[in-house]
């Protein structure tokens, strides 16, 4: 019984010690996403409006939103962006807590992209 608990503990810490990677969306390139995923978790509305090219619009707001992944493997490269950065970042780390291992949140968001465009 001790021994379970010794564990479980172990468990406890090696999860809660996982951070999300992050990067500024202004530095990502062409390249960094060829062989990875690109998510964008705004609304489709918001998506309609302007989007990153081969973004795959994945609403944070559906109730199914985790299902939505199942397709992509806990390995693969995961780039998350959204509006300003909020929802990104949920989504990094509720992802991130599911096992997949590398994903990255883009900080500042498309608005932080047109703004700099």
């Amino acid at each position: 019984m001790r021994n379970i608990g010794y564990l479980l503990l172990l468990l406890f810490i090696q999860i809660s010690c996982t951070q999300t990677k992050s990067m500024s969306i202004t530095e990502l390139t062409s390249e960094d996403v060829e062989n990875a995923v690109l998510i964008d978790v705004r609304t489709p509305e918001e998506y309609a409006e302007g989007h990153l090219d081969n973004a795959v619009n994945i609403n944070w707001y559906d109730e199914d939103f985790i299902n939505q992944f199942e397709t992509i493997e806990k390995d693969e490269t995961i780039y998350v962006y959204c509006k300003k950065g909020g929802r990104s970042s949920s989504a990094a780390e509720l992802l991130t807590s599911t096992g997949y291992t590398n994903v990255i949140d883009l900080l500042g968001g498309y608005d932080a992209l047109e703004e700099k465009n």
